[in-house]
């Protein structure tokens, strides 16, 4: 019998379910500006299709194919898909209330309004009016149901009115149905014109209901509602066509995500019965599958609010990341990088020294080869235009694109097609492996010889999301490094067996049985009465032998923080158990991303940093690098700034309980209020009395590692 059962674990889905609610309490904080928590109010429904397309999908389909096996903690797919309902009908009641009740009523009092078209003065009325039949109206298309006209393939999340009518023919009435597809390629939200201050919106869907007679002439109208349906969308390629043509078999797999099988059937609240019925029957769902809801469907298109022309404080105040002190008033960053490890923060420290690091590659004439791995691409052309241009002045140029990159796919085959047609070798990775390492490999012929020049990190390498996700980086020209980097690869782009690393944790050759090893060596440390630590962060703690590593080390005496922004399957704070250990989360302005690990390792701490979260699909499943800090200066900064600012927040960090509920971490009385991206904002520019050198040292009042000290306190 293992020494720990069910009750010692959280439910997967339920602990996501939960980091969602963290981010609707931030669109409840009024401590927010009011647009800034329109956005958290948006991402809350972001998150939900997602976890809806992708995690219930796979849970539905285990129920069909009467998979009976529990989860570590104990629950059967049946059991988890009615807790997700339950767990899921609790948030939607909180996130409409928080619409209807908050936002809208504060939004009104910034002159920001949501007006029906029945509403509107005569003037606005006929603008409206123009502009539905100059722009909607040859958008739309009715869509008859009956035997004739069966019941149409309608797109994943895309936005629907069910129409009741009923037609005279002859002496008599029959009724009908119709179905009418809001466009998606028009703005959700049409802006009125001529306000001088303020800015009035009608809702699209509400245009289109306004005007529906117009596309059934000489119909009498019952009744119309508002209806979304969520897809299966998860991509499933075996390994056979994976062989054959990566490419090809993502871009059919893209094709069929459009029409997978429904999983989710939203629907107006006051929707007939008889309808809702209907629609239910007709997607195959049942009512466990229905959410009905009391406010605007596909809420994510919402953020076109804040994109308008609104009083500045209503957003976050601009932040300007400046350019890394090591790297400051130094034209050559090879120069730079030779002298030593230079640690980059983003997004307190901008993006740009790794596009200046590519664009002086792509141009340097004695650089011979860069290879860099691509997840998630983006929007920005600079990344991926400085490989094409580095063909272009004879460099050998690799680049290995994760074309599996969840939501991301369709960008990124077109990148790798216009990467194709420059002349840069395009590679898709390994069979039955996601390529999910942040890895970015420049060789140069310096002076004194061929060096390696390597940029390491934890997130992708995508200048719009370096603004909004916080995520850490290395500079790096060691030679262990380099000669770690070129096999990885050789790996990835030829054909080689993995032959072990001297410095990189590699996934999924040996990242999980190192970090195990780690955690152990902890574990007997502190049976021998020495120093043992552990402070971990990632975003997500799920695979079940490192927690039962992480509970004997807690029953050891182990003194273990993480901080893990989403899911986390450890239960802390269980007597005898996890005493030891404390689990946070933050939620705040930008996505908490980074992954970091401290091992005390007897007062010899060793610390690493990579793209991997604790969670079996990064250490079985993807290509993962996790890399040691081998430079103290950094490693010292990582420690008295990166945990310790963290570890101490008492604003936005929230304290996972045994009972799997998250609390505001308790304000001593007379307590500063310390919030960490807020602290961090103010170390990089200069503004919090703490500066560092250029080589990343920290200077200032930061306490000394104590062994032994306090919970949530690494200083």
């Amino acid at each position: 019998m293992s020494e720990f059962g069910p009750e010692h674990f959280i439910n997967r889905e339920l602990s996501w379910l939960e980091f969602n609610q963290r981010v609707l309490d931030e669109a409840r904080d009024p401590s927010h500006p009011l647009l800034e928590r329109v956005k958290f109010f948006c991402i809350v429904s972001s998150n939900l299709d997602e976890f809806f397309e992708v995690r219930v999908a796979g849970i539905k389909q285990q129920i069909e194919s009467s998979a009976t096996g529990a989860t570590v903690d104990g629950l059967t797919a049946t059991e988890t898909f009615k807790a997700i309902g339950k767990r899921v009908r609790k948030l939607l009641a909180d996130q409409y209330g928080c619409w209807r009740k908050e936002l809208v009523p504060l939004l009104a009092e910034n002159d920001i309004h949501f007006r029906s078209p029945a509403s509107l003065d005569e003037a606005d009325l006929e603008w409206v009016k123009n502009y539905y039949h100059a722009d909607v109206s040859p958008v739309l298309t009715p869509l008859a149901i009956d035997p004739a006209h069966p019941f149409p393939q309608l797109l994943n999340k895309s936005l629907n009115l069910m129409v009741e009518l009923e037609l005279k023919e002859g002496r008599k009435t029959h009724r009908h149905m119709a179905v009418v597809q809001v466009p998606r390629n028009l703005p959700r939200l049409v802006q009125l014109p001529g306000r001088k201050s303020g800015t009035d919106h009608v809702f699209l869907g509400a245009l289109v209901k306004h005007f529906l007679a117009d596309l059934f002439p000489g119909t009498n109208l019952l009744g119309h509602w508002f209806f979304r349906v969520t897809r299966n969308s998860e991509l499933y390629i075996g390994e056979e066509e994976e062989m054959g043509s990566l490419l090809r078999a993502v871009e059919n797999e893209l094709h069929n995500r459009r029409k997978g099988a429904a999983v989710r059937l939203e629907v107006e609240q006051g929707c007939r019965p008889t309808v809702v019925s209907a629609l239910l029957k007709t997607l195959n769902l049942t009512e466990d599958d229905l959410y009905v809801i009391d406010g605007p469907l596909n809420p994510t298109r919402l953020m076109a609010i804040c994109q308008g022309d609104h009083p500045a404080e209503l957003r976050d105040e601009p932040f300007v990341a400046p350019i890394v002190p090591a790297l400051q008033g130094r034209p050559d960053i090879f120069e730079a990088i030779r002298e030593r490890d230079i640690l980059l923060h983003h997004p307190y420290e901008s993006f740009e020294s790794v596009v200046d690091f590519l664009e002086q590659a792509a141009k340097d004439p004695k650089v011979l080869a860069i290879k860099q791995t691509l997840y998630r691409t983006g929007g920005d052309t600079r990344i991926v235009g400085a490989l094409m241009r580095a063909v272009n002045n004879g460099k050998q140029v690799t680049a290995v694109v994760e074309l599996r990159a969840r939501f991301d796919e369709a960008n990124n085959i077109e990148w790798s097609r216009k990467l194709e047609e420059a002349g840069v070798h395009v590679v898709y990775g390994l069979v039955g492996y996601k390529i999910h390492c942040k890895m970015c490999l420049v060789v140069r012929n310096d002076d004194d010889g061929i060096r390696r020049y390597l940029h390491l990190s934890t997130g992708n390498y995508n200048a719009t999301t370096a603004k909004l996700y916080t995520d850490t980086g290395m500079f790096t020209c060691r030679p262990e490094f380099g000669e770690d980097a070129t096999n990885l690869f050789n790996l990835l782009t030829g054909i080689c067996q993995f032959q072990g690393a001297r410095k990189l944790l590699i996934a999924p050759f040996e990242l999980h049985d190192r970090m195990v090893e780690l955690i152990r060596a902890e574990t007997e440390n502190a049976n021998q009465g020495l120093p043992a630590r552990i402070v971990a962060k990632m975003n997500s703690l799920v695979d079940e032998a490192v927690i039962k590593e992480l509970y004997r080390a807690s029953q050891a005496g182990v003194k273990i923080d993480l901080i893990v922004r989403g899911i986390c399957c450890l239960k802390p704070g269980l007597k005898g158990v996890s005493d030891n250990i404390t689990v946070r989360s933050i939620v705040d302005r930008f996505l908490e991303h980074s992954r970091i690990f401290y091992f005390e390792n007897a007062c010899q701490p060793l610390v690493f940093m990579g793209s991997a979260d604790w969670m079996p699909r990064n250490f079985f499943k993807r290509i993962e690098v996790v890399f040691p800090l081998e430079d103290g200066v950094i490693r010292d900064r990582v420690v008295r700034e990166l945990f310790d600012v963290t570890l101490n927040d008492n604003v936005k960090a929230r304290l996972l309980g045994s009972r799997a509920r998250y609390q505001k971490k308790p304000l001593k009385a007379r307590a500063k209020q310390r919030r960490s991206q807020v602290e961090f904002m103010k170390l990089s520019s200069g503004g919090s009395g703490r500066s560092r050198k250029k080589g990343n040292n920290v200077k200032g009042k930061f306490p000394k590692v104590k062994l032994a000290s306090r919970p949530g306190n690494l200083g």
